[in-house]
């Protein structure tokens, strides 16, 4: 991208900043949860429409899909994501622009990801005489709750009509200084699948062991056993986390439970340890069952995949990155295990997902995602908007780089 583009994207982006402030406020009063973001919706599409953009509604249930189509000429398509959905939280930060929809809360920054898909669509809608090809704007719905808005909207065709060639996302980052732009060329983020174990029994008298079936040292000794997957069948240069967060068995101090429910997550970034993790985790259940003379039911909800960044197309926007902000603004991350529908994407065709920087401890904007205090430091969505803009522009008028399809 030349010096003069950039300067004026980076100059459009800043100058929007106000207006993206007030959409991601309006979005964090207005929260709503995975597949019933209705209201969201709309007002992205007036938004959309205010452009006098041609905009798709409804698409995978309340998805929003609109084109901006460059007069240079035609050319590749290259699609930028939101995430939509907000949390089943309850916020505690006491901003004037809190959620008022009492236990529902954007706590993962999605309402600034729309905010600065809007900012970018308004920058490109500007500049659309300065590249050929066109720019998909995808709005998705439901990343937070399986089986996940991505997978849901690809079925429905978003990825063509026209066909798009590569696809771009950022995430807010609270653990990052704001503005800063996070790249991690290949497997950036795990695999996660839902373990659900029900282990059953004749419960009775915790007095009487010999008479009854002990369900609760059965989920124990099984809880260990699980572990070995990790510790023993693992690779040992691939990560892995298999964490039980819940163990349910509702006996007392002298009854045994006759039921006992374990909850679980597996993640991992190989999608055929992944297979065989989950084989084995039924495995382990069965025989564990056998040898306490119970019964095992295993349920496995399959998660998102690995989301994996295209390593050519991923390095050729952090030198984006680095010419528009200086390195001093720019990180290579190391993977994580945390997941994200983006990863749909990922394995259809070439993706980069960035991390932006939102965290300002000056300001006491510390709060890790997911939390009821989370909040971000607005100023750093002008970056993001023009991460987003200058990334798109910079594929269609200079083409990709030698991506792995």
């Amino acid at each position: 991208m030349d010096m003069n583009l950039r300067e004026k994207v980076k100059k459009s982006a800043s100058g929007k900043l106000p207006v993206m402030i007030d959409h991601r406020r309006h979005f964090h009063r207005n929260p709503e949860l995975s597949f019933a973001e209705e209201r969201t919706a709309a007002a992205i599409a007036d938004s959309l429409h205010s452009l006098g953009l041609k905009v798709e509604t409804s698409v995978a249930g309340h998805g929003v899909v609109a084109l901006i189509k460059g007069e240079a000429g035609d050319g590749a398509c290259v699609a930028l994501r939101a995430d939509m959905d907000a949390l089943p939280i309850e916020e505690k930060t006491g901003k004037a622009y809190s959620s008022m929809n009492l236990g529902v809360m954007h706590a993962c920054g999605h309402d600034a990801h729309m905010a600065m898909l809007l900012g970018a669509a308004q920058i490109l809608h500007e500049l659309r005489s300065g590249f050929g090809g066109t720019v998909k704007l995808i709005f998705q719905p439901a990343e937070e709750q399986l089986p996940g808005g991505a997978k849901a909207m690809i079925e429905a065709g978003v990825l063509q009509n026209p066909d798009v060639d590569a696809i771009i996302a950022l995430h807010v980052s609270p653990d990052m200084p704001a503005g800063t732009l996070g790249f991690c060329p290949g497997a950036f983020m795990a695999s996660g699948d839902e373990i659900n174990i029900r282990l059953s029994g004749k419960g009775g008298h915790a007095a009487q062991p010999d008479k009854n079936d002990d369900v609760v040292l059965a989920a124990a000794q099984l809880l260990v056993n699980l572990q070995q997957i990790v510790s023993r069948k693992t690779p040992p240069a691939l990560p892995a986390v298999l964490s039980f967060g819940k163990l349910v068995a509702s006996g007392a101090h002298n009854i045994l439970p006759d039921e006992a429910l374990m909850q679980g997550t597996l993640r991992t970034f190989d999608e055929v340890f992944r297979a065989r993790a989950k084989e084995m985790i039924r495995q382990i259940a069965a025989g564990t069952a056998l040898a306490h003379g119970i019964e095992a039911e295993v349920i496995i909800a399959d998660g998102y995949p690995v989301l994996h960044n295209d390593p050519s197309l991923t390095t050729s926007i952090q030198h984006l990155a680095n010419q528009l902000y200086g390195q001093e603004w720019v990180r290579t991350l190391p993977n994580r295990m945390t997941t994200e529908d983006f990863a749909y994407y990922s394995q259809k065709i070439p993706a980069c997902f960035i991390r932006l920087g939102t965290g300002n401890e000056a300001l006491g904007i510390r709060a890790g995602l997911h939390s009821p205090l989370f909040d971000i430091d607005e100023s750093a969505m002008q970056n993001g908007a023009a991460m987003l803009t200058a990334s798109a522009i910079t594929l269609l008028n200079e083409g990709f780089p030698q991506v792995n399809k």
